[in-house]
């Protein structure tokens, strides 16, 4: 399953969410989910917060889940991304955080995606593959797609 989060007021207008540059930090963690098989209640639950929280915060980023994992990146002011990582280290949902990345960047990466779902027959490692196209960090990509990999081979 990958969600692809962030959102803005005018996101069906197609109109990139941007914050000046300099101020833009990203940060990539990966989490357990609590439950043993997410149900599709549970996805919906995230996915509602997650467009709620980040159109609210101006925040954007990818949320990978692989079987119980999760491997978020998310991007934004830097006091806006820590209130939004602490949140989400607060939330039961989830255990096991570990930050595996925070960096400034020059622009997003993911800046002009709203809140997706992505599911059916692709496989995780094709979806992300798809997905990290055009993403232009080679050690971002390299990380992203390492996750879909593992977690390809282990269903």
């Amino acid at each position: 399953m990958v969600f692809t989060a962030g959102g803005y007021p005018n996101v069906g207008a197609g109109l990139p969410f941007r914050v000046p540059e300099t101020q833009v930090e990203q940060l990539i963690y990966i989490s357990t989910a609590r439950s043993i098989v997410l149900s599709a209640a549970e996805i919906q639950d995230i996915l509602e917060a997650s467009r709620h929280n980040n159109a609210r915060d101006g925040l954007t980023g990818l949320l990978i889940v692989g079987d119980r994992r999760f491997l978020q990146v998310l991007e934004g002011d830097g006091a806006a991304l820590e209130r939004a990582y602490a949140r989400i280290k607060a939330d039961p949902r989830h255990f096991a955080m570990v930050e595996l990345g925070r960096k400034s960047i020059s622009q997003r990466e993911f800046g002009d995606w709203a809140m997706g779902y992505e599911s059916g027959g692709e496989d995780l490692r094709s979806t992300v593959s798809v997905l990290t196209n055009r993403v232009a960090d080679p050690s971002l990509k390299a990380q992203l797609q390492s996750f879909a990999d593992i977690h390809t081979r282990a269903a």
